[in-house]
């Protein structure tokens, strides 16, 4: 079976784009998260629609599972082939097929990355720029988008997914389907005013299909760009500060952060506060704006902004940031846990206790933040956890606070972002139940033969 499935894959998409050799099936069996390994029968690149198309109708023939994959950084294991089968590598399909400058809009397809379309717009359209998260660059735009992702423009607009204005998608039968106006239109302006299908494939953990293209918004790119650094040392302020700050509406990016290193933050709570402009006069007007919204509390001495020199501005203006991957391999040891939650703002300060006890009862290296979506409608709390891959009882210590913290968020009113395989039987407990058994039924007519990602949003 296995023989035959690696000869009729490779009859699909060429020679040297599919394998069932041990030493791929092993790279492919895990991500730098803590989840175990679950090894695949095969692993497959395509290099169009087309050929996507085929895998998928070959696994139905044979009943094989199929597990599709971006750059592989969910760091939940969502691409595991948690019951074997093959997993679709899209790193091929990495085109920019068009950036509409008057629209502000981008197409490309499924495996196109973050730093790629970053790289295509700075040079060809130095005038526009997309949202990125904090995360490698090679990070896939569809991966994100399907995962609720943030970054830095999420204060201006929103989740990725709510940057997301359409959809191609092979679905688990087979099927080509387009969502939003490129089902109607040849231009991929909005998900407006159609059904809005492109829900059925964002947040669905890639058991509902396979994305090939999509549509994602595009933002001014300003000449003059600035931070502030705001400063508290009680965690109770922050929703009113968070509050107060994005009513200006003047930010792009709004990250608080809570580290015990370097010394100096320790036992602080800072607010990076990233805005642009035309101008420099723009500029002055949106910090004075920003300044103005929380002058009561530097009134009150209770907290203010951090006297930020100009040659330090550059560290905090890096687009994506460089702390993250820096904490990241802090053990040394190739492991690296982010957790995240969705919450309302205000339960900020309940979050950061929870993460300052978590860390402390499991002994693990922790950095804590959150990102604000949106004009402070809702965060992603994060909650991230460096580990050493090869110490098993660090991984087992970074595993039990994984859990914890999911517990935690939970019990707050949040809910897990990019949910492991655990934690989506946990967000599973607290859900509708009518909810839940929607998705089965729609899952059972988008894939009746149950081959897509299986394992996933399962009890």
């Amino acid at each position: 079976m296995t023989t035959d499935l690696i000869t009729r894959l490779g009859k699909i998409v060429g020679p040297g784009f599919a394998s069932g050799e041990a030493e791929e099936r092993y790279l492919y069996s895990m991500d730098p998260g803590t989840m175990p390994a679950a090894t695949p029968d095969a692993v497959v690149m395509p290099a169009n629609t087309e050929e996507v198309q085929k895998i998928v109708l070959l696994a139905n023939e044979l009943k094989v599972p199929i597990v599709p994959m971006g750059a592989g950084l969910v760091l939940s294991g969502l691409t595991r082939a948690l019951r074997g089968g093959i997993i679709v590598d899209m790193k091929r399909m990495n085109h920019i097929i068009e950036v509409n400058p008057q629209s502000r809009y981008a197409v490309v397809e499924g495996g196109a990355s973050q730093g790629m379309l970053k790289s295509y717009l700075k040079k060809h359209h130095p005038e526009l720029k997309h949202s990125m998260p904090d995360a490698p660059p090679i990070a896939t735009l569809a991966g994100n988008v399907c995962i609720h992702g943030s970054g830095h423009l999420s204060v201006l607009g929103g989740s990725h997914s709510d940057m997301l204005t359409g959809m191609e998608v092979v679905l688990p039968s087979g099927e080509i389907i387009r969502t939003g106006s490129c089902s109607v239109s040849p231009q991929w302006f909005a998900r407006s005013p159609l059904p809005d299908l492109s829900g059925l494939f964002v947040g669905w953990a890639g058991t509902t299909g396979i994305v090939t293209k999509l549509g994602i918004k595009l933002f001014p790119n300003y000449k003059h760009n600035d931070v502030l650094i705001f400063v508290a040392e009680d965690a109770d302020l922050m929703p009113e500060i968070i509050s107060r700050l994005t009513s200006t509406q003047v930010a792009e990016d709004m990250t608080p952060w809570m580290s015990p290193k370097p010394a100096w933050a320790k036992g602080f709570l800072h607010i990076n506060i990233a805005y642009g402009a035309h101008t420099k006069k723009e500029l002055i007007f949106k910090r004075n704006l920003l300044q103005t919204s929380v002058r009561e509390y530097i009134d009150q001495k209770i907290a203010g902004f951090l006297p930020l020199p100009p040659p330090q501005k550059g560290r905090f203006l890096e687009i994506p940031s460089p702390d993250l991957a820096r904490f990241a391999d802090l053990r040394k040891g190739g492991g690296f846990e982010y957790v995240g939650s969705m919450m309302a703002i205000e339960h900020f300060a309940e979050a950061y206790r929870a993460g300052l006890a978590i860390a402390e009862k499991f002994n693990v290296s922790y950095s804590l933040g959150a990102r604000i979506i949106g004009a402070g409608h809702c965060m992603m709390f994060f909650f991230a956890y460096a580990f050493n891959r090869a110490d098993a009882e660090d991984v087992k210590r970074a595993a039990d606070a994984l859990e914890a913290t999911n517990e935690a968020a939970l019990k707050i009113g949040g809910i897990p972002w990019k949910a492991e395989e655990p934690a989506q039987k946990q967000i599973i407990e607290k859900m509708d139940p009518n909810t839940f058994a929607l998705m089965g039924k729609i899952r059972s007519v988008l894939d009746p033969n149950q081959i897509m990602n299986p394992g996933n949003w399962e009890k």
